[in-house]
C-alpha cells in the first residue's frame, strides 16, 4: 500500500511539474506575455518599491552611513511620541466600533426579517454611502451639527462652547466613515454558513443568544479579526478627516504632512513615515497571510438551503432600532453638507441662498478645480482598471517565477498609507536617483498624479479581477490558444468580455478613489493643478464651511452619478448569467 501511495504521489507530482514545464514553455514562446510582464515589474518596481526604498535610504543613511541618528532625532520629539500613542488610540477604537457596527448591519441583513423593504434598502444604501464619498464630507458635517455653531450643541442644547475637535471627534468620524467597509467582509461570511449548524443548536433547547454566541461568533470571529484589523490599517493611514476634526490632537499622518510642510524637514519626514509604514505592514501582513487563510478554512461554505429569517419581536425590534438610529445620523450628516452649502452664514443666518455655489466658479476657480481633477481621474481610471485585469489574468491564468513579485508589490499597495506614498514621491522624483534622466522632470506633473492614483487604486480592482477570474475555466482559454490566437487576442476576446462586470466596477472605484483622493496627493500637488479635494480640505481649514460644502456637494454628485451609470450600464450590457452558465 505504502509503494502504491508513493508511485501515485510520484505521478502526480511528475504530471504537475509537466504541466509548469508547458505553461513555461507557452509564455516563453509568447513575446506579448513576456513584454507585458517585464513592464509591469518595471511599473511597479519604479512607483511603488522605489518611492519607499529611497524612505529607507533617507531615514538610515547619513551622508554615506548607517545611521539611526535620524531616527533618535525624530522619535527625541514629544510631539512624535504623543501622535504614535494617539493613532494607536484611535485605530483600536475605531476598529472595534467599526467591527461592532458593521456585524450589526450584516447580521440584520442576513439574519432578521425586517417589516419593509423600506428598511432593508435604507441599510443598504446608509452602510454605502460612505464608500463613494469624499473621505472628510462627515469631519464637515460634524463641525456642522457639534460644534460651536453646531445645530444641535447651539440651537438645540443651547451649548455654546463645545468642542467637537479631537480625540472623538476623528473616532465617530472615522467609525462612519469605515463601517461599511466591515459591513461588507461579514456580510459574506455571514451569508456562508449553513443554516443548519444554528438550527441544531435551537432544536437541542439554545436560546438565540446561546446560538450566536457559541455558534456564529466562532465561525465569523477570524472575519470579524480581519475586519478589525483592516479597519485599523484604515484608520491610522487616514489623513483628511485628522487633518479636519483633529484640531490639537496628532496623528502620525498628519504629523508626517506638518514636518514637510511646516518644518520642511523632509528627512525627518520620511523617518516619521517608516515609522507607521511599519505599523501598517505589520497588521496587512498578519491579516493578508493569517486571517484570510484562517477566515477561509473556518466557514463551511454556501448555505446547502435559504435561512429562516428571524421574526421573533424581543430580537427584531432591538436590533432594528440600532440600525435605524445609526442609519438616521448618517442621513442627517449627510445632509447637512447640501444645506451647509445653501445657508448664507452656518449658525448664525439660514437664510436660503446660491452665493457659494456661484462662488466656485467666480472667485475661488471652480471650474478649473473640477477639470482637473476629473480629466486626471478619467485618465488614471481605464489605465487602472485595465492594468487590474492583466495583473489579475497572470496571477490566476499564468505560471512564471516572477508571478509572486506581480501579485505582491501590486497589493503592498493596499498597506502602505497615502501620505507614506506621498513622501516618497517626494523624496524620489524631487530628487533621489531621478535628478538627470527620462523621469527628471515628472515631478509636479499631472502624469505623476496619475501615477498615484492608478498606483492607490490598483489593489482593489486587483483583488476584484481575481475573484473574477477564478471563477472561469482554464478551458475555455485553452480552446482558443490551440485555434492559433496569441495571449492579447485571448484576454481581449475572451477574458476580458468575462470579467467585464468587475472591469467596468474597478473602472468606476478607481475614478471615485482618484477624484476623492487627498491624502497622498496633498504633497504632490503644485499651483499648476486645482484639485477638488485640496480646495475642500483648504477652505475647511480656514473655517470656511459654505464655500467647503459647495465644493462637497458638487464633488458628491459627480461620485454618485459615477455609481449610477456603472450599475445601469452593467445591468443593460453586462455579462449575463446565462453566457456565464453555458461557459
Amino acid at each position: 500500500m505504502y509503494k502504491q501511495g508513493t508511485f501515485v504521489s510520484y505521478k502526480i507530482y511528475m504530471a504537475s511539474s509537466q504541466s509548469k514545464k508547458l505553461d513555461r514553455q507557452k509564455l516563453f514562446a509568447d513575446p506579448i506575455m513576456i513584454s507585458t510582464i517585464v513592464l509591469l515589474i518595471v511599473f511597479l518596481t519604479l512607483f511603488i518599491l522605489y518611492p519607499l526604498a529611497i524612505l529607507l535610504v533617507d531615514s538610515f543613511i547619513n551622508e554615506g552611513n548607517i545611521t539611526l541618528d535620524v531616527f533618535k532625532r525624530v522619535l527625541a520629539m514629544a510631539g512624535f511620541r504623543k501622535a504614535i500613542t494617539n493613532t494607536l488610540k484611535v485605530g483600536f477604537l475605531v476598529g472595534i466600533a467599526s467591527s461592532l457596527i458593521g456585524l450589526l448591519f450584516a447580521y440584520v441583513e442576513e439574519y432578521v426579517q425586517l417589516k419593509t423593504k423600506l428598511l432593508s434598502g435604507l441599510f443598504k444604501i446608509i452602510s454605502l454611502l460612505p464608500v463613494v464619498s469624499p473621505p472628510f464630507v462627515l469631519s464637515l458635517s460634524m463641525i456642522m451639527l457639534f460644534g460651536k455653531a453646531g445645530i444641535i450643541t447651539r440651537y438645540l442644547l443651547h451649548i455654546y462652547d463645545n468642542n467637537v475637535y479631537g480625540f472623538w471627534g476623528i473616532v465617530t468620524v472615522q467609525t462612519l466613515t469605515f463601517f461599511p467597509v466591515c459591513y461588507m467582509m461579514l456580510k459574506g461570511l455571514l451569508k456562508n454558513i449553513d443554516p443548519s449548524l444554528e438550527e441544531a443548536a435551537r432544536d437541542m433547547g439554545a436560546s438565540r443568544w446561546k446560538v450566536f454566541t457559541t455558534v456564529t461568533l466562532p465561525l465569523i470571529l477570524p472575519g470579524l479579526g480581519n475586519a478589525f484589523l483592516v479597519t485599523f490599517i484604515e484608520s491610522i493611514a487616514d489623513f483628511a478627516n485628522p487633518m479636519i476634526i483633529g484640531g490639537s490632537y496628532d496623528t502620525l499622518a498628519t504629523s508626517i504632512y506638518l514636518q514637510i510642510t511646516g518644518a520642511y524637514d523632509k528627512q525627518g519626514a520620511s523617518a516619521m513615515a517608516i515609522v507607521l509604514l511599519s505599523i501598517t505592514l505589520l497588521m496587512f501582513v498578519v491579516q493578508k497571510y493569517y486571517l484570510e487563510a484562517k477566515s477561509t478554512a473556518t466557514l463551511t461554505g454556501k448555505a446547502s438551503r435559504q435561512r429562516m429569517l428571524i421574526t421573533d419581536k424581543s430580537v427584531t425590534r432591538p436590533l432594528t432600532f440600532l440600525c435605524l438610529i445609526v442609519a438616521l445620523f448618517v442621513v442627517l450628516m449627510y445632509a447637512c453638507v447640501p444645506l451647509g452649502a445653501l445657508f448664507t452664514t452656518w449658525g448664525y443666518d439660514f437664510t436660503l441662498t446660491l452665493k457659494w455655489f456661484q462662488l466656485v466658479f467666480t472667485r475661488y476657480k471652480g471650474f478649473k478645480a473640477f477639470k482637473d481633477s476629473f480629466v486626471l481621474s478619467l485618465i488614471a481610471s481605464p489605465i487602472t482598471a485595465l492594468l487590474s485585469m492583466i495583473i489579475s489574468y497572470l496571477v490566476v491564468k499564468r505560471n512564471f517565477k516572477t508571478k509572486g513579485f506581480i501579485e505582491a508589490v501590486s497589493m503592498l499597495a493596499m498597506a502602505v498609507p497615502g501620505t507614506v506614498l506621498g513622501v516618497g514621491y517626494i523624496r524620489g522624483y524631487s530628487g533621489g536617483l531621478f535628478r538627470t534622466g527620462i523621469l527628471q522632470g515628472l515631478y509636479g506633473t499631472g502624469l505623476l498624479l496619475i501615477i498615484v492614483f492608478v498606483v492607490r487604486s490598483l489593489p482593489t480592482g486587483t483583488r476584484s479581477g481575481i475573484s473574477a477570474l477564478r471563477q472561469i475555466d482554464k478551458s475555455i482559454e485553452e480552446s482558443a490558444y490551440d485555434m492559433g490566437a496569441d495571449s492579447f487576442k485571448v484576454f481581449m476576446s475572451v477574458t476580458l468580455p468575462l470579467i467585464k462586470d468587475s472591469f467596468l466596477s474597478g473602472l468606476v472605484t478607481a475614478f471615485v478613489r482618484s477624484i476623492t483622493a487627498i491624502s497622498a496627493i496633498i504633497l504632490l500637488v503644485t499651483p499648476k493643478y486645482l484639485l477638488i479635494t485640496v480646495q475642500i480640505n483648504e477652505f475647511a481649514e480656514k473655517g470656511s464651511f459654505g464655500i467647503a460644502c459647495a465644493f462637497a456637494s458638487l464633488l458628491i454628485l459627480v461620485t454618485y452619478s459615477a455609481v449610477a451609470l456603472m450599475n445601469l450600464f452593467i445591468k443593460y450590457f453586462g455579462t449575463s448569467r446565462t453566457i456565464k452558465e453555458e461557459y
